[in-house]
């Protein structure tokens, strides 16, 4: 049962073969997929691909790069869509700063507003930090924050930094990096990382991990990056997909 912790298959990049390969997930051991909104426009096609798909699960909220899209009329919307069956986090929202627009303050304004937003409805959190590891810990460690859960997506800071947000209770989203020979950060953050702390991921069609780096990813290449965590902490593969299965399921609340 591999768990799949963080997609994007509405993106436009599957849309040729979205059906079947798809359809092709089961027969290929992966069990759950979470599609993960980053727009007001994708937030509607997650929620149409959890209506699809017995075994796909999705999130509401809007990504720091396109938060100047946000205003009071969709962000009620967002509130609303919440509530639908299979929606299980708000995300993925956070800071980015690699890029210059939109402005830190618009991004920090939104962030915190979707913050509360999963508070109120007693959902996890799906964070995108780039470039921004303070400003993102400081917001979570927030007293206006306190309860949150979530987890850190694509995880890409030290283990020092990953010290101080396991301390905040988040889980740490691992996904094809950790497979780049250059990560050696990121290797280091994984074999301090507990193994009941981290979730697998892909972000595909992004990312994808050694051999196929390049490629478009999908949920199909996890295995190659549960392999690279096992060698990392030298434990059985096996052990890796159960234990990420178990904490994916259990942040996201999902039976």
């Amino acid at each position: 049962m591999i768990f799949d912790s963080h997609a994007h298959y509405d993106d436009k990049a599957f849309d040729e073969d979205r059906e079947p390969l798809l359809n092709s997930m089961k027969e290929n051991g992966i069990s759950y997929i979470v599609n993960v909104a980053s727009s007001i426009e994708n937030t509607k096609k997650t929620i149409e691909l959890t209506r699809q798909y017995s075994f796909i699960y999705g999130s509401v909220g809007v990504h720091p790069e396109e938060a100047a899209e946000l205003n009071e009329e969709n962000f009620a919307w967002l509130r609303e869509q919440c509530s639908q069956p299979k929606i299980v986090a708000v995300g993925e929202i956070g800071l980015d700063y690699y890029w210059p627009e939109p402005s830190k303050e618009i991004q920090k304004i939104w962030f915190q507003r979707q913050l509360l937003l999963a508070l109120e409805k007693n959902l996890p959190v799906i964070i995108h930090s780039r470039d921004a590891a303070k400003d993102t810990y400081d917001m979570l460690a927030s007293a206006d924050n306190k309860g949150l859960e979530g987890v850190i997506h694509c995880y890409s800071y030290s283990k020092e930094m990953a010290r101080d947000f396991l301390k905040l209770g988040f889980y740490i989203g691992i996904g094809g990096v950790i497979t780049f020979n250059n990560a050696i950060k990121l290797k280091e953050a994984v074999e301090y990382i507990p193994l009941d702390r981290i979730l697998l991921e892909t972000d595909c069609p992004y990312l994808a991990p050694v051999p196929n780096r390049g490629k478009r990813n999908s949920s199909l290449n996890l295995t190659y990056i549960a392999e690279q965590i096992a060698q990392i902490k030298k434990i059985d593969y096996d052990q890796v997909i159960f234990q990420t299965a178990q904490n994916a399921k259990k942040m996201y609340r999902i039976t």
